[in-house]
């Protein structure tokens, strides 16, 4: 995971740097408000760790702006102890707040429970033999051509690519498509299936989509 320290005390960043990527973190630092901004912005970091009082932009100012675009969470560190200092991080959309001085087990147990929060990221683009799919944009390419499918064919195809290589059963694909149990003999998985086949896999010589008799269907190359 990836965390950005905006820190101005340079002695106290590596400090932090130094503990946090012994942790098996990925560290970088920035040591103003206007460049800790930029990086957290142009970069996917999974975690801020950030003072402040900083040359440039105050930390306050830092969050503030964050916010307009990102909820990645924020760990504030100040020696800025007040209690109306704490309530206006929070309500700025600080995730956490600790004093200076405080101990590195300490800070390492607050980022651990940070990082716990964070829903776990979905795969935004799959790739397969010549198969691209973009989730977010909704996009699907085979062989350079582009491929227009229903909703229903494309949650089917983002269910299948998940479990690339894994055989799944009629119900399951039932009951994760369409969010619904069917009944064993219905053959409503089978037509959505073949559907998608024609889409996918007419007119290619490697057929992505395989059929294992008597147990479901997979995706692989």
């Amino acid at each position: 995971m990836k965390i950005l320290i905006v820190e101005d005390e340079i002695k106290s960043a590596q400090y932090l740097k130094k503990g946090l990527s012994e942790s098996g973190y990925h560290v970088d630092i920035a040591h103003d408000g206007i460049d800790g901004l930029f990086m957290a912005r142009a970069a996917d970091f999974d975690l801020l760790i950030l003072d402040v009082m900083l040359p440039g932009l105050d930390g306050w100012g830092v969050l503030s702006r964050l916010r307009e675009t990102s909820q990645v969470p924020v760990l504030f560190l100040t020696a800025r102890d007040a209690v109306e200092d704490r309530v206006k991080g929070l309500e700025l959309g600080a995730d956490d707040y600790l004093i200076k001085p405080f101990s590195y087990a300490e800070l390492l147990a607050r980022v651990r429970t940070l990082l716990r929060r964070q829903p776990v990221r979905q795969q935004e683009i799959f790739a397969l033999a010549d198969l691209e799919v973009d989730i977010l944009k909704r996009r699907v390419v085979r062989g350079g051509q582009r491929i227009d499918l229903t909703n229903k064919e494309f949650a089917l195809l983002h269910l299948l690519l998940q479990h690339k290589g894994e055989v799944m059963s009629r119900s399951q694909i039932a009951s994760q498509v369409w969010d619904m149990n069917f009944d064993s003999d219905t053959n409503v998985v089978d037509v959505a299936i073949r559907r998608l086949r024609a889409k996918m896999d007419d007119g290619f010589d490697l057929k992505l989509i395989q059929t294992v008799r008597g147990m479901g269907y997979r995706i692989e190359d």
